[in-house]
């Protein structure tokens, strides 16, 4: 019996009629209703005629969560007094129940992706509505883009609704513009606003650190939990509390130990039997739920009337250049924030505890990022290059994918053989597809059950697509075995997976089409230069020999698990170190058990913020037969030559990636990477590393000098310069040298003069425009010296009497450096008649009488210059 009572409390009933009206004329429509409005329950219910008078149809309404898929279900087929799998039913991955007479079936936007890429044409559906598009989660603006295309090329008459609490209406009205040219879809607004909550701020204390990573103070959760204290007191009503994941709510939990309520964890990997307690309500006594943001749309926890907001939200982010994908602590959206607070007011007017200052609001985004612009989008190409348009660029997407993402991503589908050099859609490619599961985990329960058998692939792939919980430890197989005799949620769901993944590949085809069964992606480079290697390529690898039943859990864990992350094979390179075939460094926590392995594939890791190597949260252990074979691709062999140590290193080498596997002193390496990882050497070090005398030092300082007066023809022989042109001036040595003794007997000197400007024949002027040494007076030729801003001359004052005007080299006034007679500073100028003239009387006054066997004119621009003493000068 339908609850006409219940239904007339939702306002979005008001919005009915427009809505139907919409489609009739339209055929799509963006639904804008507040939360508690009654969206997502009676909205699908009057599309399908189940209310009212209007036609029988059958619609599809898709959620972003299997919690709230199950939830919206059993609420409709309460309004209408039935048994869900009567009416009403839902499916999620390995789950269904309908039944002939159901005409809404409630669906994740998973599930509904899989329907598609099976029948684009959706044949028997008549209406699909996507419900919290806000959400922007990648499988719902996928679904929209798909749909889009099924409206405009195949069915026309498919209806097709995007509704939320909080979206950008206009933004999803102009993407749903309508096929044919009568302008963008409506935007239906419900009026009604629930029952409302009221709104509190409750500001943590002063020196709360910000949240980074996956890091979140931990005083932040006790000023949480106080405020849950605080909230209990002073209303009435179960309270639900907002956390940004797992670890925050169970250590918010320990925090309200002896609150006078039943403390509740809801989330994502809650059991179910937990998931529907908890949405069913309580039976008297006060409860606090804490949950992650699965419960922000969709969902009504009855009794609530309490909400504290932690404003904190997690949000997915990949490495690509790793291949690491991690999760970041942020700023819950506005919108976020909004659906959040509609928890409080679905029931009766409710209160709302914000843990934050009212001026953050501002400081908020608007929405959540687009999962399409921060996570990994290898099942998203993969999704696409099936629907026939592998660069996305022909999709209906509020926003593009970054194309550094989509190519990363079509690396590994290239890699896995998913798709072939045009980005196309192989058959492989469209059987993994067909899996449900990311495409490197397809590619893993294929090819692992050709080796171990499709149960024994299926249950170490259901480990690996739903990360076991923290308590099963680190170690992979031992995790297979806490899932196959444990009774907690974790394993009931692990178990059901593994069933449809068994079933699913065993009706997949034959999974021995070991096509591409390589690398996923290239390693980083090592920094060494490699004459050749012999790679694997893409070609299939040999089979490894054991059958399918006789290998350990330990060895089929680790080969499937290296399957499915051939770039995270890693070997040992200390305890609890671990480098990656593609060059990244991991660490296993101290207790770990994995530390004394030699070969790990690392299933899951992440990398904390600042940190130097990324984490290991699981793995498996392999040998180096099933590293070989996983990562087959990636094995080269050649010579590599490069500088390391301050010398020449010549190998012969064998690794996988940056993984070294054997290594060999090479007796005749190529010359041409000798000369190259000589270069590298003089580009780490310098040139330092070449001989300079003192004579090379100075014709590099009077080259220097010129480039500096003069500039071109002139060579700029700074070392930036002489680095960049070395192949032009260090030959014929450079490729005769061996090693580094070979550049330090390379005279430098003698291999500037390549540089001289001789086609001008501006050479030959080298000594005229800038001469080692200057003849003085005295008749002695003095070294100039050119390392200053200005050439100097450094002579002793008595060789330069009788000269008035100062020398120059290429125009330039040399500073004249005067010395006692005992070769000690007495003056510095650039202009001599003027010192003769104002300078020269001090400095005679002060050196007479220390100096008196030498001349002191009075007069020294007339006076003889000389060498000697007085009494020299009387003998000759």
């Amino acid at each position: 019996m339908i609850r006409t009572d219940a239904i007339e409390r939702l306002p979005v009933r008001h919005a009915v009629p427009e809505l139907l009206s919409a489609l009739d004329g339209r055929g799509t429509a963006v639904l804008s209703a507040p939360p508690g409005t009654g969206k997502t329950t009676l909205v699908p219910l009057a599309l399908a005629g189940l209310t009212g008078a209007g036609p029988r149809r059958r619609v599809l309404v898709a959620e972003p969560r299997r919690m709230a898929v199950r939830a919206a279900a059993r609420r409709m087929a309460w309004l209408l007094g039935q048994e869900v799998g009567d009416a009403v039913g839902f499916s999620v991955r390995g789950e269904r129940r309908t039944g002939p007479g159901t005409v809404v079936e409630v669906v994740t936007t998973g599930v509904l992706l899989q329907r598609l890429q099976r029948d684009p044409e959706l044949a028997g559906v008549d209406v699909v509505l996507l419900d919290e598009c806000h959400e922007r989660h990648l499988d719902a603006d996928t679904a929209i883009a798909f749909l889009v295309d099924v409206r405009a090329a195949l069915r026309p008459e498919l209806q097709l609704i995007a509704a939320s609490a909080t979206s950008d209406a206009e933004a999803w009205s102009q993407l749903l513009t309508v096929a044919d040219g009568t302008g963008p879809a409506p935007v239906v607004r419900s009026t009604g606003q629930g029952h409302g909550a009221a709104i509190h701020y409750a500001p943590p204390p002063a020196g709360i650190r910000p949240a980074h990573g996956t890091w979140v103070d931990q005083q932040l959760l006790r000023h949480v939990a106080a405020t849950v204290r605080l909230a209990l007191e002073a209303h009435e009503g179960d309270l639900l509390c907002f956390l940004p994941g797992t670890g925050e709510i169970a250590r918010t939990a320990g925090m309200l130990e002896g609150v006078d309520a039943e403390v509740l964890q809801l989330h994502g990997r809650a059991p179910a039997a937990v998931q529907d307690a908890v949405l069913r309500g309580g039976e008297g006594r006060r409860r606090v739920v804490l949950a992650t943001s699965v419960a922000e749309s969709s969902l009504t926890v009855p009794g609530v009337r309490i909400v504290v907001d932690s404003g904190l939200a997690r949000e997915p982010r990949v490495d690509h250049a790793r291949g690491l994908g991690s999760l970041a602590t942020v700023a819950v959206s506005d919108a976020g924030a909004t659906q959040r607070l509609g928890r409080a007011g679905r029931e009766a007017f409710g209160t709302v505890y914000r843990c934050w200052a009212p001026a953050d609001d501002a400081r908020r985004p608007r929405f959540p990022s687009p999962e399409i612009k921060i996570a990994d989008l290898a099942s998203f190409a993969l999704r696409a290059a099936c629907w026939g348009d592998p660069t996305a660029r022909g999709l209906a997407l509020l926003d593009a994918p970054p194309t550094g993402a989509m190519a990363a991503a079509r690396s590994v589908l290239t890699a896995i053989g998913a798709v072939d050099e045009d980005g196309r859609a192989t058959e492989r490619g469209m059987r993994m597809a067909r899996l449900g599961v990311h495409p490197r985990l397809a590619r893993a329960l294929l090819d692992g059950a050709a080796e171990v058998g499709a149960r024994r692939a299926a249950e170490v792939v259901a480990l690996l697509s739903e990360e076991p919980p923290r308590e099963y430890g680190d170690d992979l197989a031992a995790a297979w075995r806490t899932a196959r005799r444990g009774g907690d949620g974790y394993a009931a769901r692990w178990r059901q997976e593994v069933r449809r993944l068994t079933s699913a590949v065993t009706g997949a085809g034959s999974a021995s089409t070991r096509t591409g069964a390589g690398s996923v992606s290239a390693a980083p480079g090592a920094g060494s230069v490699s004459t050749s290697s012999s790679s694997s390529g893409s070609s299939p690898q040999a089979p490894l020999g054991a059958g399918a039943g006789s290998r350990s859990d330990d060895a089929v864990a680790g080969l499937v698990t290296a399957l499915a992350f051939p770039e995270r094979v890693a070997r040992a390179r200390g305890e609890g170190s671990f480098l990656m075939v593609s060059g990244t460094r991991a660490e296993l926590g101290q207790g770990s058990g994995l530390r004394s392995a030699q070969w790990l594939a690392v299933a899951v890791a992440d990398r904390p913020v600042q940190a130097a190597s990324a984490r290991v949260r699981l793995a498996a252990v392999v040998d180096e037969g099933i590293a070989r074979v996983a990562a087959g691709p990636l094995r080269a062999e050649g010579e590599e030559v490069h500088w390391e140590d301050g010398d020449v290193v010549a190998r012969e080498v064998e690794r996988l990636g940056a993984v070294e596997l054997s290594v060999r002193p090479l007796k005749q390496p190529d010359p041409a990477l000798v000369r190259r990882a000589l270069l590298d050497g003089l580009a780490k070090e310098g040139i330092g590393l070449l001989r300079w005398s003192r004579e090379s030092g100075g014709l590099r300082e009077r080259l220097a000098f010129l480039h500096r007066t003069l500039g071109e023809p002139w060579p700029d022989v700074s070392d930036g310069a002489l680095l960049a042109r070395a192949e032009e001036w260090l030959e014929p040595e450079l490729s005769r040298a061996r090693r580094r003794a070979d550049l330090g007997r390379l005279d430098a000197g003698q291999a500037l003069n390549r540089l001289l400007p001789w086609a001008s024949g501006e050479a030959a002027r080298l000594d005229e425009l800038a001469p080692e040494r200057i003849e003085v007076p005295s008749g002695s030729r003095i070294r100039v010296e050119y390392g200053g801003a200005q050439p100097v001359l450094a002579v002793k004052l008595q060789e330069m009497f009788g000269l008035e005007g100062t020398p120059e080299v290429a125009g330039v006034p040399v500073l004249i450096h005067l010395l006692s007679p005992a070769g000690r500073p007495a003056a510095v100028t650039a202009d001599l008649a003027n010192f003769w003239r104002e300078g020269y009387r001090a400095v005679r006054a002060e050196l007479r009488g220390r100096y008196p066997k030498h001349p002191w004119p009075e007069d020294p621009s007339r006076a003889e210059p000389t060498r000697h003493t007085n009494a020299r000068l009387k003998r000759s």
